[in-house]
């Protein structure tokens, strides 16, 4: 079962504005970290979000209750956003989240954490691209209502472990996930929330979410060694 910190714990995880940086570019995010964070959570968010997504904010607020600090960050410049292309760029995102996880290696505040992955729609496929580049580098990844079919080629040399998070009336996306799940090759799994949709609006189906992606990074990510860099 996930272990819940009481609000007062939870109130320790101070949030900053930050400018993330993906190689030469500057990118504006939210980084929160509790008191000794075991370890560090990176949202990557899908087409037609953002860093304020409130699902997001809200499964970042239960992480930082369970003691892991988070980093909500937008992957697209505003420019670039006006481009729908860039949006469903999967090589472009990924590239963009590998830069990021590079760079919080050198933070003194999350440097030596071990790090996890958290993507939503899109940013599910361009989160497993970019572990499978980072490599042991990403400790666990937890995909909401994700299209990890889009990561293509790059799912079968995934080394982190890898839940799918899918409402059970999401048929479409459903049937996408199970799809990839049959071409990762290691520690993997698909959960479904009986009764939600897509964005997990239904009463109580976020929580579930909620519960599932702290189970997930409390067993596989938190005391995890962290890879040094180059490793």
């Amino acid at each position: 079962m996930v272990s819940r910190k009481s609000s007062s714990q939870a109130a320790v995880a101070p949030r900053r504005i930050a400018e993330v940086e993906a190689g030469p570019l500057g990118l504006p995010g939210t980084l929160a970290v509790p008191t000794d964070p075991r370890g560090l959570v990176v949202f990557v968010h899908g087409s037609g979000s953002s860093r304020l997504s409130p699902r997001n904010g809200y499964v970042a607020d239960a992480l930082n209750e369970a003691g892991f600090a988070t980093l909500l960050f937008d992957l697209l410049t505003e420019e670039e956003e006006a481009d729908r292309r860039n949006v469903f760029d999967i090589d472009l995102l990924a590239r963009r989240l590998t830069g990021v996880v590079e760079w919080l290696e050198t933070e003194d505040l999350v440097a030596g954490l071990p790090v996890g992955l958290f993507g939503a729609s899109t940013g599910a496929a361009a989160a497993l691209v970019a572990a499978e580049r980072l490599g042991s580098r990403v400790g666990a990844i937890v995909s909401r209502g994700g299209r990890p079919d889009l990561a293509g080629e790059a799912l079968a040399f995934v080394r982190a472990p890898v839940l799918l998070i899918v409402g059970g009336n999401d048929t479409d996306v459903l049937s996408l996930n199970r799809i990839a799940l049959t071409r990762l090759t290691g520690d993997s799994s698909l959960s479904v929330v009986p009764g939600a949709s897509h964005l997990f609006p239904e009463p109580g189906a976020l929580d579930r979410v909620v519960v599932l992606a702290c189970e997930w990074f409390e067993t596989r990510l938190a005391g995890a060694r962290r890879e040094p860099a180059g490793g």
